[in-house]
């Protein structure tokens, strides 16, 4: 019954943000599905509550019953109740969990309460597929700071653009609604001042369902970003970092919408492992990037990027712009070491998921 549970999770991401995404399952002594349900918008029911007015809407006792669910149940009041709570309400009698809440306001305390109560508590089917599920939440929580994605299309020989600047399209529409999938799980989307300025994107979600946009963050050193850019979309976050203080343009971004934070580092620039860090303090799990080669290549050289998502188009262009500038490297040993995760055809194109070598030992 695990593995239900996790498919029903793997329909939250994108839309239980901050909070992780989360299934639960219950069933009767004779494993019958009794009711199920996974995590709302924050601030809405958890899982196990969707997973109990389930059962209750279709007229079933879940008393005796066991909860499989993809992750500890909260002890805590937050936005909402402690689940351990409504499970020892309802009369649950036994729970398979996943893997421990790494939230320091759960952390074993769920476990321990459950038992506390009487009921049988066993932790472990599932853990690896609710933890991927969740590896941003997992990386503010223990780390600090979110879990970095960055994404890139290009041609085959690694360009991302023509000398001239022309990119639009490198890759086919599979891969351009796939790419928005992603944009879609994140917490937030994240950019740099020149892509604002040479490209004047939405970098909104638009080629998927999504259940909410993610905020978008802006790298902008000497706050250049336009007042009538196309990224101020009604209702969503935004932050734009910057290093140099303006408070006049300030004033003008923030009656946009926006909000503005000084983050000053070295040579004028934004101090970028700061703001990763400012970001976690606002809850944002996961970040998607999606930037030009400048920004690109600063992320990967302070070692701040998880995970990448490479398109590839069979293109041959000669020269252009790469995927980024980072570097010179005087020895191979100085590479950064990536282990494939997954490589998959998307139309005309291929899509390779690779992730920084023991970057998710957390």
């Amino acid at each position: 019954m695990i593995e239900l549970a996790v498919e029903i999770a793997s329909k939250a991401p994108g839309l239980s943000s901050p909070n992780p995404a989360v299934g639960c399952v219950l069933t009767s002594p004779e494993g019958r599905v009794l009711g199920q349900g996974h995590t709302q918008r924050a601030g809405g029911p958890h899982a196990e509550i969707m997973a109990l007015r389930d059962a209750a809407a279709q007229g079933h006792s879940v008393a005796g019953a066991t909860a499989w669910v993809t992750l500890e149940p909260c002890s805590h009041h937050g936005r909402t109740g402690p689940c351990c709570d409504a499970l020892i309400a309802a009369g649950v009698k036994k729970v398979v969990a996943s893997i421990a809440d790494p939230n320091p306001l759960v952390a074993g305390q769920g476990f321990a309460r459950l038992r506390a109560a009487g009921m049988e508590v066993e932790v472990g089917p599932g853990a690896a597929e609710s933890r991927e599920l969740n590896i941003g939440f997992f990386s503010r929580m223990i780390r600090k700071t979110p879990w970095v994605r960055l994404k890139v299309a290009a041609s085959l020989d690694g360009k991302t653009a023509l000398d001239n600047g022309a990119s639009q399209w490198i890759t086919a529409d599979a891969a351009r609604a796939d790419g928005h999938a992603w944009r879609a799980r994140a917490s937030a989307v994240l950019t740099g001042i020149g892509t604002v300025l040479e490209d004047d994107p939405r970098l909104d979600v638009r080629l998927v369902d999504t259940p909410r946009q993610p905020d978008l963050v802006v790298v902008d050193s000497r706050l250049e970003t336009p007042l009538d850019a196309r990224l101020f979309i009604p209702g969503r976050t935004v932050y734009i970092y910057a290093a140099g203080q303006n408070d006049e343009k300030k004033a003008a971004l923030e009656a946009r919408g926006a909000t503005v934070i000084y983050q000053p580092g070295a040579n004028g620039k934004v101090d970028l492992a700061a703001m990763l860090r400012d970001l976690a303090r606002r809850e944002v799990n996961e970040v998607h990037v999606e930037a030009g080669h400048k920004l690109n290549g600063s992320l990967v050289r302070e070692a701040l990027v998880d995970e990448f998502v490479v398109y590839l188009a069979p293109k041959w262009i000669g020269q252009g712009a790469g995927m980024a500038s980072f570097g010179p490297i005087t020895e191979l040993s100085q590479a950064v070491e990536l282990d494939f995760r997954s490589a998959d055809r998307l139309g005309p194109d291929l899509r390779i998921v690779a992730r920084v070598r023991g970057r998710d030992l957390f």
